[in-house]
């Protein structure tokens, strides 16, 4: 059946036609393409490829570079796709956001001529997918305490390092890693690493229980020998990657409510036809309706917040704690959505013939990448107050 959205407060009416029709494009879809199979490859452990090709027909890399014959949407726009594709699953919206957000942004905005011209084209296409090296065993929440390095040899930098947590990277044909360029001491760089480069290797994280119809991989780098032509030339430190985070977690707060949308759709139709004590259906308990009062109180909000997130980010005034105000809150609503919709649909809140448990098993993923809950929060303590209470990363 196809999706009718959730528009509790007329939110439907602040969009453009532009946005709408994206929207509806993408919905469709998530309706017809992924949702048939999305339960067996997350079942399965498996990333549906197929719908690589698919999903560039549709523009959804790269969409709001106005280049290369991309279309250059406006964000709010962006977000929309975000939020559709992730009512499919967060394994998808991930891939399309790390190629977009990730990976194409920082090439565009950062990088030569030339390295644009040869990777924008084809990532747009689907033809070359790339991923993002930022996180490492030892440092998710301080970027700044890499020890990934890169050393000047001759025209080239040798890297020496390891990545981990990185979505699409056994597949990516290009990886955008950040290293510090001359020692431990040294700023932060992007580069370009080629699949096949020597010394460059990737495995993939196994036994995952969340994001499994999502790759998600190790990377190593031995003596790996990267040419002075894939440094990105325009930006040094940590304001690239942390710039690269910012554009993620924007869409990562539009593509949360996708996924709160589905259980609590779910969770609605299923009250509503699930009958229990004098054949009444369940939706007539008032414990029941106090849990979707709940979900679709705290889903408009989330619309509202991120529809507003989009018109700043559209105008230049929004702001890194912006995001992080939208991203944790977003994520924590659709966290406790999918847990209430599995309250809902008791024992059926398990089995895949429905989408909760594989959304609440997702947004655990969801909740701490991009930026933990906790560090958002401390991110908008110290924006309101003024006083960081930890060690934030110079930019």
């Amino acid at each position: 059946m196809a999706f009718s959205g959730v528009d509790f407060y007329q939110i439907e009416a602040l969009l453009s036609d532009e946005e709408k029709a994206v929207r509806d494009l993408v919905r469709d879809f998530v309706d017809s393409e992924i949702l048939p199979i999305i339960e067996e490859c997350a079942w399965e452990g498996r990333f549906p490829r197929e719908l690589v090709p698919q999903m560039a027909a549709l523009n959804l890399f790269g969409a709001t570079i106005p280049e290369y014959g991309l279309p250059g949407l406006d964000n709010v726009a962006y977000g929309l796709i975000m939020q559709e594709l992730e009512r499919g699953d967060s394994g998808l919206r991930s891939f399309v956001s790390v190629q977009s957000a990730l990976v194409m942004y920082p090439i565009y905005t950062y990088g030569s001529k030339a390295q644009k011209d040869r990777w924008i084209p084809a990532l747009a296409k689907g033809e070359a997918i790339g991923c993002f090296g930022l996180t490492e065993p030892d440092f998710g929440s301080n970027p700044g305490g890499m020890r990934t390095v890169a050393r000047k040899d001759g025209s080239s930098w040798v890297l020496n390092g390891a990545k981990a947590w990185i979505t699409n990277g056994s597949i990516a044909d290009v990886a955008v890693v950040w290293a510090k360029a001359g020692g431990p001491d040294a700023p932060v760089r992007g580069f370009l690493v080629e699949k096949g480069t020597p010394g460059f290797t990737t495995s993939e994280h196994r036994m995952k229980m969340s994001l499994r119809a999502s790759v998600t991989s190790q990377l190593a780098f031995e003596d790996c020998r990267v040419p002075e032509e894939n440094v990105l030339p325009g930006v040094e430190g940590l304001k690239g990657p942390l710039s690269c985070l910012t554009q993620a977690r924007y869409g990562i707060s539009w593509g949360a409510l996708g996924s709160a949308m589905a259980t609590y759709t779910c969770a609605l139709d299923y009250a509503k036809s699930r009958k229990q004590f004098q054949d009444r259906p369940i939706a007539s308990h008032q414990m029941v309706q106090e849990k979707l009062a709940f979900m679709i109180t705290e889903i408009t909000k989330g619309q509202l917040l991120a529809l507003q997130l989009g018109r700043m980010k559209d105008g230049g005034t929004m702001r890194p704690h912006h995001v992080s105000m939208a991203k944790r809150n977003n994520v924590w609503v659709a966290r406790e959505c999918a847990r209430l919709a599995r309250e809902i649909l008791g024992a059926n809140g398990i089995v895949g013939e429905y989408p909760v448990f594989r959304h609440l098993a997702n947004i655990e993923s969801v909740f701490t990448y991009e930026g933990t809950h906790d560090i958002h929060t401390l991110v908008l303590g110290q924006a309101v107050t003024g006083i960081p209470s930890y060690n934030p990363p110079a930019e």
